[in-house]
C-alpha cells in the first residue's frame, strides 16, 4: 500500500479554535471556509441514515424469516456491521456536522447510540470532545486513559496484574480484545448513568432498557437458547471489532505528549497526532469518513462529504509550512499500530520495568 508523508466541539468549534489557535490554522480555515466546506449537508445525511436503517431493517426482517437456524449467525454478522455503521451517525451528530440545532442532533444521537447500540450518547459526546481537544496527550486525552493498552511505558505500573500481562502482549491482544469493545461501551454507559454523570440519565437508561428488552425477547423467543447466545455473542463481537478497528489506526504510533499543559498549537496538535488512511469509495464508506482523520480533527464540525476536498487543501498547506502529514494504506496502518504497541511494551517483556 502507498504511504504518503508530506514533509512539508460545541457550536461551530472550528471557528472557536481559529480564534484561540495559531495564525497558521486561521489561514487554512479561511481557505476551507472559502470553498464552503463547513456548510451543512443535511440531505446527504438523510440519505445515509435512510440507507443505514434500511440495511439494519433488512437484517431484522431476515431474522424473523430465517427462524431457528444456524444461518442466523451469518445474519448476526450483517446486523453487527450495520449497528457499527450507526455509530458514525451519532458520532457526526455529536460534532454538529449533521445539524447545528441541538435538538435535531440529540434525537439522532440518542436513537443511534442508546436505542440501537446500547451506548450512552451523553457520556460519549463529553468524552469524545475532550479527546479532540488533546489527542494523544497522556494526561489530558481520556481515550488513552480508558484503554487497556499503553502508549508509554510509564503507564505500565498503573495496570493490574492481568492488565500487565495484556500489556506485555498488547500488539496481538489489543486486536483480540476489540471483540469486547461493544460490551465495554455498554458497561461504561451504565456506569455513567448510575453515577448520574450524564445530562438525562432517566432518558438514556430508558432507551437502553427498551433496546435490551426487545433484543433479548426476540432472540430467545425465535431462537433456541444455545443459538440465541451464539447470535448475541457474534453480533456484539463483530460490532466491537468493526467499531474498534475504525479507531485503531487514527492516533496510535503518532506523537505523544504529557504534562499539565498542552505544548502544541491547534494545527500541529491535530496533524502531528493523527494518521489518514488512503481514500477510496470503499474505504470512505467503511470508515464513515474517519479515514480523513487529520481533517476531521482539524475541522470536527465538517460534514463527511467535504472531507475529501479538505484533505487536498490540508496536504497542500502542510507542504507549504513544512508540517509532516501522514497518510498510508489500509494494511500498512494496522501494521504500524501493531509495531508501535510491540515497541512500547518491549521493556516490560524484557523485565526492565519494576512495579
Amino acid at each position: 500500500m502507498q504511504s504518503t508523508q508530506v514533509s512539508t466541539t460545541t457550536p461551530d468549534p472550528d471557528v472557536r479554535q481559529a480564534n484561540t489557535g495559531s495564525a497558521s490554522f486561521t489561514e487554512l480555515l479561511r481557505r476551507v471556509k472559502a470553498e464552503g466546506l463547513l456548510d451543512l449537508q443535511a440531505g446527504w445525511y438523510y440519505r445515509r441514515i435512510s440507507v443505514n436503517l434500511a440495511m439494519l431493517g433488512l437484517g431484522i426482517a431476515a431474522f424473523f424469516v430465517l427462524g431457528d437456524t444456524w444461518w442466523q449467525l451469518v445474519n448476526a454478522v450483517w446486523i453487527g456491521v450495520w449497528c457499527a455503521q450507526a455509530s458514525f451517525m451519532f458520532h457526526d451528530a455529536g460534532h454538529k456536522s449533521m445539524f447545528r440545532a441541538r435538538s435535531s442532533a440529540t434525537v439522532v444521537g440518542y436513537t443511534h447510540a442508546n436505542l440501537i447500540n446500547g451506548f450512552s450518547y451523553g457520556w460519549w459526546v463529553n468524552h469524545h470532545n475532550r479527546h479532540h481537544s488533546h489527542p494523544n496527550h497522556l494526561s489530558l486525552d481520556p481515550d488513552i486513559g480508558r484503554r487497556t493498552a499503553i502508549f508509554d511505558i510509564k503507564q505500565y505500573g498503573t495496570r493490574t496484574r492481568v492488565g500487565r500481562f495484556i500489556v506485555r502482549h498488547q500488539s496481538v491482544l489489543f486486536f483480540v480484545l476489540l471483540t469486547l469493545e461493544s460490551y465495554k461501551m455498554q458497561k461504561t454507559a451504565w456506569k455513567m448513568i448510575l453515577r448520574r454523570e450524564v445530562k438525562n440519565p432517566a432518558l438514556e437508561a430508558g432507551l437502553i432498557v427498551l433496546r435490551l428488552a426487545v433484543y433479548l425477547t426476540c432472540a430467545f423467543l425465535v431462537l433456541s437458547p444455545g443459538l440465541a447466545i451464539a447470535f448475541l455473542l457474534i453480533q456484539q463481537a463483530v460490532m466491537g471489532v468493526y467499531f474498534g478497528m475504525i479507531f485503531a489506526p487514527n492516533h496510535k504510533g503518532m506523537e505523544i505528549r504529557d504534562g499539565d499543559e498542552e505544548t502544541l498549537d491547534w494545527l500541529e496538535r491535530q496533524v502531528l497526532t493523527s494518521r489518514n488512511i488512503n481514500p477510496s469509495p470503499l474505504i470512505d464508506f467503511m470508515y464513515g469518513g474517519l479515514n480523513y482523520q487529520i481533517e476531521h480533527h482539524l475541522f470536527p464540525s465538517m460534514p463527511q462529504g467535504s472531507l475529501a476536498r479538505a484533505r487536498e487543501l490540508t496536504m497542500e498547506y502542510c507542504a507549504e509550512k513544512g508540517i509532516p502529514y501522514v497518510e498510508m494504506g489500509f494494511w500498512a496502518s494496522y501494521k504500524e499500530v501493531a509495531t508501535f504497541l510491540h515497541d512500547v511494551s518491549a521493556p516490560a517483556r524484557r523485565g526492565e520495568v519494576t512495579v
